[in-house]
């Protein structure tokens, strides 16, 4: 490599390696019998990995919305009360977080809505009747909303002024400013950090095995604690993860790379 050579236009001999890796894997899966039979038991976590990613960062990207909203608020009890909860999530590990919000949290709501709703001759709910699936899906939004807050806030601030001052100039209302002018231009400047923060939810999505969700992760450590096989379980988690994460960066790109094309950069 020259020193003048771009590092983006250089042949992308990792994605070969870990192509020619997975293959290998995959092959391994199909010739041989403990892969096979390993893989067919993953398999099945792989619905709730994605399910868990999609719903949990779905509700992180509403909430960290409202938050960088917030935060840019003329109101100073808005703006604090955004920084107060940025803060604190931002500086708890998500682990600590998975298991606050699922044996404090999520028991207090059940509490809460007993002593609501008994008195009103509604039914009281268990602890059982919370499911530990939804208390991980909760935690895993409340500690990402926080960082896509900031990225948000980020890509609002930096549109430009003037086009704001443009849009008011011409009568249109907050909302239609938001709307119209403000929040797609904001969009298209923080989809790769949004992007990253997604795949990143994917690997962390991991961290629910804690709770005995049945994710990829879990299923590992119950099969491999079964057979005793953990260099091809942990082979397989792996592979299926790297999948999962570099075939999303890969569509990151491209769906960057044709919005700059469009933009005419």
């Amino acid at each position: 490599m020259t020193p003048n050579a771009e590092p983006d236009k250089d042949f992308p001999w990792w994605l070969v390696i870990v192509a020619v890796t997975g293959l290998w894997l995959f092959y391994e899966v199909w010739a041989s019998e403990v892969y096979a039979a390993a893989f067919v038991t993953l398999a099945k976590g792989i619905r709730i990995t994605v399910a868990v990613t999609l719903v949990a960062y779905a509700g992180a990207c509403l909430i960290g919305l409202g938050l960088a909203l917030a935060g840019l608020s003329r109101f100073v009890v808005l703006r604090q009360a955004a920084r107060l909860y940025i803060e604190v999530m931002r500086g708890v590990p998500i682990i600590v977080l998975l298991l606050y919000v699922a044996f404090v949290v999520a028991p207090a709501l059940v509490a809460a809505w007993n002593w609501l709703a008994v008195p009103l001759g509604l039914e009281a709910l268990r602890g059982r009747d919370f499911p530990l699936l939804w208390r991980a899906v909760i935690a895993l939004t409340l500690a990402y909303s926080a960082f896509l807050a900031e990225i948000f806030r980020a890509g609002l601030q930096a549109v430009d002024k003037g086009q704001v001052e443009a849009a008011k100039a011409l009568g249109l209302t907050g909302w239609l400013r938001f709307r119209h002018i403000v929040f797609p231009q904001a969009f298209r400047m923080v989809l790769p950090p949004l992007g990253n923060d997604f795949v990143a939810m994917v690997k962390d999505s991991s961290l629910v095995s804690v709770l005995g969700v049945a994710d990829i992760t879990q299923l590992a450590k119950v099969t491999a604690a079964g057979n005793f096989r953990y260099f091809e379980t942990y082979n397989l988690v792996a592979l299926l993860y790297l999948t999962i994460t570099i075939g999303l960066s890969l569509a990151l790109r491209q769906l960057e790379a044709r919005l700059r094309g469009r933009d005419g950069r």
